[in-house]
């Protein structure tokens, strides 16, 4: 049997990650991981106030460990994964295709973007309406700090990369891949 793929999507924050994958998903006839999601329904009942980074990361940590083992396995068994747990350093891009690559398993990188006024924008708003992709209010100063902390793809990343622009869309929730 043949390995499924593991597409891996990533973005700077309000770039319409969770909407894209959720598409790739849906045409790929893969399953997704949406660290959010994960976050929000296993550690948002017990987060810390004020919150703590620290705490927040170790638990995500935790959760893309047992993601890629679950995920991992199912694209064993031939089906198709879309990770969407954020990305925003080059080393966690590098290490999720360093694992597809040491268990045989072809990866494809996904970069979702959008200009920062339009990205700020939908995330203010998605607090607003918490609506499909809401898992948690990001504050202004939230995705300041968020901003600073994505690595834009290398040059190595884009030339192995679908790159997916959502600039143009009136909400992330419609998909034009350029």
């Amino acid at each position: 049997m043949a390995p499924g793929k593991i597409h891996i999507v990533f973005g700077s924050q309000g770039a319409g990650k969770t909407t894209y994958a959720r598409q790739v998903a849906k045409e790929t006839c893969s399953t997704r991981f949406s660290i959010d999601e994960w976050m929000v329904e296993i550690f948002g009942p017990d987060l810390p106030k004020p919150m703590s980074l620290p705490w927040v990361m170790e638990r995500v940590r935790r959760c893309e460990r047992r993601i890629w083992s679950t995920a991992s396995e199912i694209a064993q068994h031939g089906g198709n994964v879309v990770l969407d747990l954020g990305f925003m350093k080059v080393s966690d891009r590098s290490k999720f295709l360093e694992l597809a690559e040491a268990k045989g398993l072809p990866a494809q990188l996904h970069f979702v973007t959008a200009p920062h006024d339009q990205r700020r924008s939908r995330v203010m708003s998605r607090n607003a309406s918490k609506g499909a992709t809401f898992s948690f209010e990001v504050t202004p100063t939230m995705f300041d700090f968020m901003e600073a902390q994505f690595e834009p793809p290398t040059q190595a990343e884009l030339s192995r990369s679908i790159s997916h622009s959502t600039a143009h869309e009136r909400d992330a929730s419609v998909r034009t891949t350029t």
